[in-house]
């Protein structure tokens, strides 16, 4: 039995181990409109269906986030693990959760690519000494909007912000209000995010609502950027306004939600290929500001885990060969593989 019917994540326990559930499309459309894997985006569109498997990682996670007291300040869990092993769907499954307990999502699905590719660099008006990204910030207030469609009327901004000459946002108007301002005017989207986060951090703490603060590749906040100046000097990732930010938000400093986070080799910069360890891929400086944090490892695959994805390709036709149907190819597929799961999803489109 490779599935299960328990499509609730706060009902998973250790009886759904290495069992796949199923993600409803209205819940996929709306709580992801970004952050999902390529290939797995990919993978939903040829298996016409979402799938998760229920693993330990996200199952310890959701176990923690059950038992935390929300009057203390925010815990910080960081899932780590050799590359491919299962990190953001497990950060997904835990998403998935809150979600369902109705808490507010904010979600970096890749903080790596707000360091790397960036088409537009523009000095901040709010602070001359950092630089604002305009494209991506409106990109993930778009997202922010559809993940978070309920609370946008109902929380309430506590302070007047001032955009321009002619343009301001008034106390008191709900915070939809200032995401539009955001996606309509690009300029200033960058120092919209900064007070859509401040404005949610103080509004936590007063207990207005619960709020899970997901970040994939949170080492990307403190690793080395490929921006540059217009007069070609390389840009520090702590000039960036969306990393200084974000860096607000992995603080501790806020009650009433959780921070959970990952570190990732894949997307990051000047880092060794083998790195996988928290130590090695944030430096002091970002273990220093994450300490103290709750480590979740994610491992690959056990034998349980694994025959249930095996059973689960199989059922799908996404392994069709005869021998890779077979008991030999199976053990073949195992030794190449090496449980690990992103590998054997791309050996098993060759099958």
């Amino acid at each position: 039995v490779f599935r299960t019917s328990e499509g609730d994540p706060a009902c998973h326990s250790e009886q759904h181990l290495g069992r796949f559930y199923t993600l409803q499309p209205a819940e996929l459309r709306s709580l992801f409109p970004h952050g999902l894997p390529p290939r797995y985006q990919q993978q939903i569109k040829t298996f016409n269906e979402a799938c998760l498997m229920v693993r330990e990682p996200a199952l310890d996670l959701i176990g923690c986030l059950k038992r935390a007291d929300y009057t203390q300040p925010s815990l910080r869990y960081l899932l780590y693990g050799p590359k491919g092993s299962g990190k953001t769907l497990s950060l997904c499954h835990a998403l998935h959760y809150c979600s369902s307990q109705g808490w507010l999502i904010v979600h970096i699905p890749d903080a790596h690519q707000w360091v790397k590719n960036c088409r537009e660099l523009l000095s901040s008006s709010f602070n001359p000494s950092r630089l604002d990204q305009p494209i991506q910030a409106a990109q993930w207030l778009r997202n922010f909007r559809v993940t978070n469609e309920p609370f946008l009327s109902q929380i309430k901004t506590t302070e007047r912000y001032v955009w321009s000459k002619r343009e301001s946002t008034d106390a008191q108007r709900p915070l939809g209000e200032l995401v539009e301002q955001g996606v309509l005017r690009v300029k200033s989207s960058s120092d919209v995010v900064g007070a859509v986060l401040k404005e949610l951090r103080v509004q936590s703490k007063a207990g207005a609502f619960r709020m899970a603060v997901a970040v994939d590749g949170v080492n990307a906040l403190w690793g080395r950027t490929t921006l540059r100046r217009t007069n070609k000097s390389p840009v520090a990732a702590e000039e960036l306004t969306l990393v200084h930010n974000l860096r607000k938000m992995v603080k501790n400093d806020w009650h009433g939600g959780a921070i959970i986070t990952t570190v990732t080799q894949t997307g990051s910069l000047y880092t060794p290929s083998s790195a996988y360890l928290p130590q090695e891929l944030l430096g002091k400086e970002g273990f220093d500001a994450l300490d103290p944090f709750i480590p979740v490892p994610v491992s690959v695959y056990s034998e349980k885990e694994f025959e249930s994805c095996y059973q689960y390709y199989s059922n799908r036709r996404w392994i069709q060969h005869p021998h890779g149907r077979a008991e030999e190819g199976k053990r073949e597929l195992d030794f190449l593989c090496g449980k690990n799961p992103s590998l054997m999803e791309k050996l098993c489109g060759f099958l």
